[in-house]
């Protein structure tokens, strides 16, 4: 088959992958497709090699455009897998394709409506970031410094475990305790599916009926999870997020301590992702001007404990990362 042959077939056939995952080095051993005018073109075939220049080019033109099929989602694993452990990766590129491989991974599974599989699936994911951070001491440098800077469910979900990962092990978590942390934080909006769309991606700020619609993501993802027998932690971290320390939050108006410990470490990562990405109806924060927002503006609202440990994880290992 050659490149750029038209392909016709539904998308249920296909799964979404981000070139930057691809290492220009590596041979794929997959065929790549990219989606143009409604339509599947064979783009790279098995056995071939993208350049540098082309992968960065298409990330910065369209990220969102490129596609394996569905019966190779298993050799995509395992090429990343494989690549992770070759060797021949630094440390900055390791982190560059954990992360956006990954980014694929994470938005397949919020899109299926298989809860069970995607929470199996999904501690996978945690287990190659908190391998990644043991072998590396400043793999969470290089993951905080790759934030894309917009604020997509997906996205949102995969930078917030992120950064939940690395305030807990701040605090002290790690091993299997660290892992519920970051799939905690992986799931936290997962109750978004039963939100209205045009709610979640309204140009501008909701009003009273869609703000108590938005208000109720929580208590709809402690449903989802509880269904499908997620640990207390990760529960926890989905229905108390949006809790606060001065119990002016919600749902259930939590206060200090009542807050469980994982969850408060997800109310600071949560909030700042948010501040520090792009939306349609406002710019984004640097990481300086997010956190003094966070100490002054909602001064209290967090554990003060773990406010302090998050500047500790932004500025003593990467200072740079004030002016991003």
């Amino acid at each position: 088959m050659k490149a750029w042959q038209t392909i016709f077939m539904s998308d249920s056939e296909y799964i979404k992958i981000r070139m930057a995952s691809i290492h220009p080095s590596v041979a794929v051993p997959f065929d790549i497709f990219v989606y143009i005018n409604n339509r599947y073109v064979h783009y790279l075939r098995t056995g071939d090699h993208l350049s540098a220049d082309k992968i960065e080019n298409f990330e910065k033109k369209a990220p969102d455009s490129f596609f394996i099929r569905h019966a190779d989602r298993a050799a995509y694993k395992k090429f990343i897998h494989q690549t992770l452990n070759s060797g021949k990766l630094d440390p900055k590129e390791k982190a560059m394709i954990l992360r956006e491989s990954s980014f694929s991974l994470v938005e397949e599974l919020f899109e299926s409506p298989d809860v069970a599989r995607a929470l199996q699936e999904s501690r996978e994911i945690i287990d190659q970031f908190v391998g990644f951070m043991n072998e590396e001491p400043d793999s969470m440098a290089y993951l905080i410094g790759l934030s894309s800077h917009d604020f997509y469910t997906y996205t949102h979900s995969l930078d917030v475990s992120i950064y939940s990962l690395g305030l807990g092990q701040v605090a002290g978590y790690s091993g299997e305790q660290l892992k519920e942390l970051g799939l905690g934080a992986l799931f936290h909006d997962i109750g978004k599916r039963h939100v209205s769309i045009d709610i979640i991606t309204k140009s501008g700020p909701l009003d009273d009926n869609e703000w108590a619609a938005m208000q109720r993501h929580p208590t709809y993802g402690l449903k989802i999870l509880t269904e499908h027998n997620a640990t207390e932690s990760v529960r926890a971290c989905c229905f108390e997020h949006h809790e606060s320390f001065l119990g002016n939050g919600y749902p259930q108006q939590l206060q200090g301590n009542e807050i469980h410990p994982m969850a408060r470490i997800v109310a600071i990562t949560d909030t700042y992702d948010a501040l520090t990405t792009k939306r349609s109806y406002n710019q984004p924060m640097t990481p300086t001007d997010a956190l003094e927002f966070m100490k002054g503006k909602l001064a209290g609202r967090y554990d003060q404990d773990l406010m302090n440990a998050m500047y500790s994880i932004l500025f003593k290992m990467n200072p740079n990362l004030a002016t991003q």
